[in-house]
């Protein structure tokens, strides 16, 4: 495993000497990098922060036995779900920066996060006081059978990160987090051994580093810890970790 991306680092500088430097001499693979979103759940009730993380199958092709937050790739289905709430003011003005011919995307996006989440942990952010969706597209039959809708106000954008271009899969991420409270619901049997996660961990934020963590997953918990010493508010900023021609940098959107 990387080095650990200890508090207080230069988090670009680290990317390029644990992730550039043994990337930049290979060729562009040529891949786009696929539009996806995940979520952080951080339950704050007691006297440290926990972070939420899922382990990934070993047998997956993608990161095998990694942990991770949940999430997955932008779904057609996730611009034509009907939400409870708004996505935050703060959030959506930011994300519009990469949505200029879809002022749908940020929405969407959200959606994904929230989607994704449901599909691997069980876990619902969602509002029961308006009933059950009706004709939910496909993709949200199963969360919309609970009765509730999913909920975009509890969300805030974290952070966003673009893999490489000499990687063969890339995605362009975007980083949600949300309050455990937020979750009203849990559906059973989404996790296990036969499923993409295998488990999933409540753990305290210090020692999250200690799991077999992507190197970008650090670098996205520290942007976290960052997040919540200055309280947690939307109007924080929301860093772009990409790589640019000389290395990673850290853009703010």
């Amino acid at each position: 495993m990387s080095a650990p991306a200890r508090e207080g680092d230069d988090l670009a500088a680290l990317l390029n000497r644990e992730v550039w430097s043994k990337l930049r001499l290979k060729p562009p693979t040529g891949a786009r990098p696929i539009l996806s979103a995940s979520l952080i759940l951080v339950d704050r009730t007691g006297r440290e922060p926990r972070v939420l993380m899922g382990r990934r199958h070993e047998q997956d092709r993608f990161m095998p036995s990694k942990y991770v937050f949940p999430g997955g790739r932008l779904d057609p289905c996730d611009r034509r779900m009907a939400a409870a709430g708004a996505l935050p003011g703060a959030a959506e003005a930011r994300l519009a920066r990469l949505a200029h011919r879809s002022p749908g995307l940020p929405r969407a996006l959200a959606l994904t996060a929230i989607r994704e989440t449901f599909e691997e942990t069980g876990l619902m952010i969602a509002e029961r006081g308006y009933g059950a969706p009706e004709n939910p597209p496909q993709g949200w039959a199963e969360f919309a059978a609970q009765g509730c809708y999913p909920h975009l106000e509890p969300l805030h954008f974290v952070a966003r990160a673009t893999t490489p271009p000499r990687l063969p899969r890339r995605y362009d991420t975007i980083f949600f987090a949300a309050e455990a409270e937020a979750v009203t619901h849990r559906v059973e049997g989404m996790v296990g051994p036969d499923r993409e996660l295998t488990e999933l961990v409540w753990t305290p934020l210090s020692q999250a580093y200690g799991l077999d963590l992507p190197f970008i997953t650090q670098v996205v918990l520290r942007e976290l810890e960052r997040r919540l010493a200055a309280g947690m508010s939307h109007m924080a900023p929301s860093p772009w970790y990409r790589v640019g021609r000389a290395g990673w940098e850290r853009a703010q959107m």
